[in-house]
């Protein structure tokens, strides 16, 4: 039997962006993960329209070809990790706009983050778990953060210090997320599936 499949969004799409370090760390510790497969998965690759439609896919089917693709990969994954950035408090308005892309392919399926910026991207993810809740996902408790010193030790603004320099400080939350992730993935397919 196959592992349920995580999908690890990039949160942003800017030119320079730090996400992608995070999520090359992030997918390095998850690559021979025990009980679940991961795969990455990039906003950049969704030319995703600012959200125009009549309604919620929950209500009618979206006319945006991108958006049906959108929604395609979405549907596709038992679960999601977000690599979450903090702009002005709150999440990106790219993130913003390919979660409201899709409602009935989040539902159901839990959801965890690794968050970054100078508060460690906490706000950014209190906001992604409101708006998770709305979509009928399950927001993870444990969540990675990288903040404060940690995070201008390895932003590309900072120090750009590889991960390695601050893993040991995110390996009790990571592990702590993995464990979540791996019941409510099993829970909420097993719930799913019958």
């Amino acid at each position: 039997m196959s592992k349920p499949t995580i999908a690890v969004i990039i949160g942003s799409t800017r030119q320079a962006r730090f996400g992608d370090k995070p999520a090359r760390w992030f997918m390095e510790k998850v690559s021979d993960h025990a009980d679940l497969a991961f795969e990455l998965v990039d906003l950049r690759d969704f030319n995703l329209p600012i959200f125009d439609e009549v309604a919620s896919n929950a209500y009618a089917p979206s006319a945006s070809p991108e958006a049906q693709r959108w929604q395609e990969v979405v549907k596709g994954f038992d679960g999601y990790v977000f690599v979450l950035p903090e702009y002005n408090h709150s999440l990106p308005g790219a993130l913003k706009n390919a979660l409201d892309h899709d409602y009935t392919g989040w539902n159901r399926k839990p959801m965890g983050a690794v968050a970054y910026g100078s508060m460690g991207g906490a706000r950014s993810l209190e906001h992604l778990r409101g708006i998770a809740v709305e979509l009928q996902m399950v927001p993870l408790r444990n969540a990675v953060h990288i903040g404060g010193g940690d995070f201008f030790t390895v932003w590309s603004g900072g120090q750009d210090k590889p991960m390695s320099e601050i893993e040991d400080h995110l390996e009790v939350s990571l592990n702590a997320m993995l464990d979540e992730l791996v019941w409510w993935t099993k829970a909420t397919k097993a719930a799913r599936e019958a």
